[in-house]
C-alpha cells in the first residue's frame, strides 16, 4: 500500500509547477463549480471555458437559472452538444431553490439527488467546491490510481478516497486529472517525468499493473495462436465498417438531426410554430418525426401534428 500523504504531496507539487491552466478552475463558488462540471460532461474541458463564463454572467445563481426560458438556454449552450444537459441543469437549479434555499448542497448523497448529477459529478463538486475528501473517479483518475497502486475494479474508488483524504482535495483532483492527460497517458506513459514514478508499481511496463501483466503473460500462447484468425476476420469485416453506426459520418447521426431541429426552432420567432413535413439532410420524414417525438418526451418541444415549437 503506497503512502497516501507522499502520493498527494508529490502530485500536488507537480501540479503547482506543471498543471494545465484551465479557465474552469477559476470557479469561486459551489454554483460555478456545478455549472463547470455539468458543462464538462462528455465535452473536452479546454473548450468549455468561454461558454462557462458567459453562462455564469447570464445566470449567476441557481435562482436566476430556474426561470430561464428554454430558448435562451439552448442559445447559451449552442456548440456544446448534448442538449439534455442544460435542461437538467435548470431542473437542478429549481430543485436547489425549492429544497435547499438556493444554495448548492454540500454532501455527495444530496448532490446525487439533483437532476443530471451522477456519482462522478457529485463527487467532483463535493471535492472542488467544499473540500470534502471524496475522489471523482473517471477513466483518467482510475488509470492513475490503478497503475500506481495495482488496485483494480470496485476497490479503485475506495483507494482513490484514501489517497485524496491525505491532502487538500481540490488540487488533488486537478493534479491527478492533469497527470493522466499529460504524463500517465493511456498509451506510452512518460514514466521518466512522472512525479510518482518512484512509488508506482507499473513503472516501465507501458502502464499495465502487475496482475494484468500476469494475465497477459499467461495468455501469450493463446494470443499467438488466434492472431491469424483475428486478422482474417478483421479483413473480412473491414468492407462493412462504413455501415457500422459507430463510424457513421456525423450528419447521418440522430444527434446531428436533433441539433438541426433545435436550431431551427431556436431561430424561429418566440412562440412561433415551425413545420417539419419533409426530410432533413439524409434523414427521411419518419426519422424526423421520431426525433420530434423524442424531443417532446424530453420536454424540449411542444407538438401539433407536424408542427413544433420550443417549450418555455
Amino acid at each position: 500500500m503506497i503512502d497516501a500523504s507522499a502520493f498527494g504531496v508529490a502530485v500536488n507539487d507537480w501540479y503547482a509547477r506543471s498543471g494545465r491552466h484551465l479557465e474552469l478552475r477559476e470557479a469561486d463558488s459551489p454554483w460555478a463549480v456545478l455549472v463547470a462540471e455539468v458543462m464538462s460532461q462528455q465535452t473536452q474541458v479546454a473548450r468549455v471555458g468561454p461558454y462557462w463564463r458567459r453562462f455564469l454572467e447570464r445566470w449567476p445563481t441557481p435562482a436566476a437559472l430556474a426561470t430561464a426560458p428554454t430558448r435562451d438556454l439552448l442559445d447559451a449552450w449552442a456548440g456544446l452538444g448534448y442538449n439534455r444537459r442544460p435542461l437538467a441543469l435548470r431542473d437542478a437549479a429549481r430543485r436547489i431553490v425549492m429544497e435547499h434555499g438556493g444554495e448548492v448542497p454540500a454532501d455527495v448523497a444530496t448532490l446525487e439527488t439533483l437532476p443530471g448529477i451522477g456519482r462522478y459529478t457529485a463527487r467532483a463538486v463535493a471535492a472542488n467546491a467544499f473540500g470534502l475528501p471524496v475522489a471523482p473517479v473517471d477513466v483518467n483518475v482510475r488509470r492513475v490510481v490503478t497503475r500506481v497502486t495495482g488496485i483494480e475494479g470496485s476497490r479503485v474508488q475506495l483507494e482513490a478516497d484514501r489517497l485524496i483524504a491525505a491532502v487538500e482535495p481540490g488540487p488533488w483532483v486537478h493534479a491527478t486529472m492533469d497527470l493522466a492527460a499529460t504524463v500517465c497517458t493511456r498509451r506510452r506513459p512518460r514514466c521518466d517525468v512522472c512525479p510518482v514514478a518512484g512509488m508506482c508499481c507499473s513503472r516501465g511496463t507501458d502502464g499495465e499493473p502487475p496482475r494484468r501483466r500476469s494475465r497477459s503473460t499467461a495468455t501469450t500462447a493463446t494470443t499467438a495462436t488466434t492472431a491469424t484468425t483475428a486478422t482474417t476476420a478483421t479483413t473480412a469485416t473491414t468492407a462493412g465498417a462504413a455501415a457500422d453506426p459507430a463510424v457513421r459520418p456525423f450528419p447521418a447521426t440522430t444527434r446531428w438531426l436533433r441539433g438541426r431541429i433545435l436550431a431551427r426552432l431556436r431561430d424561429a420567432p418566440d412562440g412561433a410554430w415551425s413545420t417539419f413535413d419533409g426530410p432533413i439532410g439524409s434523414h427521411d420524414g419518419a426519422a424526423v418525426r421520431k426525433a420530434l417525438h423524442d424531443l417532446a418526451a424530453e420536454r424540449f418541444v411542444e407538438l401539433d401534428g407536424v408542427r413544433a415549437r420550443l417549450l418555455p
